[in-house]
């Protein structure tokens, strides 16, 4: 069995009482857990998103709301701050930064997790015959939104060393050399990681870090819906779809960004493309049910590689 190390719960544990961060795409799954898990760890959390209780955007789920992870924040012991923003607006985000600057005037998170593009998503269709706007709207709300971020926020995150910058994405760049099915989605999926990639060498002389990071088989708000399930009952699911069994809570990659910001020494990671389960096994915490998925090492191994074994064996 690879990662499992006992029963058990065994939460993350960096403190980062006093520092500030910025959860560009925290309205739902890893972006609301990272920024529930940062508040959780003591930080004042920025959370953004478009979809507010008065408004609803293209993603089409009324019922999570930025309010209400700058509530979830608070209560596990941060600050939560709601800031409606569409990072793909530039006057928007740069306003954002000028008010985090004049309330904290500092920056010491940055976590790019703005995404919403999953309904654009058109797998085992060929280029020619894919929705084109709907393919170049993904480039926009994947790759532009992280950009834009980037620009407006980084003069803030410069100011002191011990910067981090997360550009949260999906597949490591190991499991993305495998074509993802979808041309717009591949592309779009794998620019976090360049861009990961340029800002650490753009940051490294203000003692800055920049990492790209992906959950596993994540058991999103969205996730569970599509299979019917709860995250109570969500096994239910695994006689449908057998490989959901390696699937994670979105407390695994949140437990990894936490660890990731307290560490005086995340400089070694600067860089790289980074998972979840990677950063389990570095910083010895787990999944909210005591588990340690290793969703890459199963996917390469067994359902790639043909190797006899279960998702089981990868907790």
């Amino acid at each position: 069995m690879t990662g499992h190390t006992g029963p058990g719960e065994r939460p993350a544990t960096g403190d980062l009482t006093g520092k500030v961060a910025l959860v560009a795409g925290a309205t739902r799954g890893a972006g609301r857990a990272m920024a529930v898990e940062l508040g959780r760890a003591g930080a004042l959390v920025y959370v953004t998103g478009r979809t507010t209780r008065d408004r609803v955007s293209e993603v089409g789920r009324p019922t999570e709301t930025i309010e209400q992870t700058a509530e979830l924040v608070t209560a596990a012991g941060g600050t939560g701050i709601a800031v409606p923003t569409d990072h793909l607006e530039p006057a928007q985000v740069k306003a954002l930064t000028e008010r985090i600057d004049r309330e904290q005037g500092r920056l010491d998170i940055l976590v790019n997790s703005v995404w919403g593009g999953d309904h654009l998503i058109q797998f085992d269709t060929k280029v020619w015959d894919l929705d084109l706007a709907g393919g170049l709207r993904m480039f926009r709300l994947g790759i532009d939104t992280h950009i834009i971020t980037s620009h407006f926020a980084l003069p803030l995150l410069i100011r002191r060393p011990g910067g981090l910058v997360v550009e949260m994405t999906d597949g490591t760049v190991e499991f993305n050399r495998t074509y993802r099915d979808s041309l717009c989605f591949d592309v779009t999926k794998n620019v976090p990681h360049r861009i990961a990639f340029g800002l650490a060498a753009e940051l490294k002389e203000y003692g800055g870090t920049a990492v790209s990071l992906t959950p596993g088989f994540l058991r999103s708000e969205e996730m569970l819906d599509h299979f019917g399930v709860t995250e109570e009952n969500w096994r239910d699911a695994v006689a449908d779809q057998p490989h959901f069994a390696i699937a994670e809570s979105p407390a695994l990659v949140a437990r990894g960004v936490r660890e990731l910001a307290a560490d005086p020494d995340k400089a070694r990671w600067s860089g790289q493309s980074l998972s979840s389960g990677r950063l389990a096994k570095e910083y010895g915490f787990t999944d909210a049910d005591g588990s340690r998925p290793d969703a890459f090492g199963y996917f390469e191994e067994v359902v790639f590689g043909g190797k006899d074994a279960t998702a089981a064996d990868y907790r």
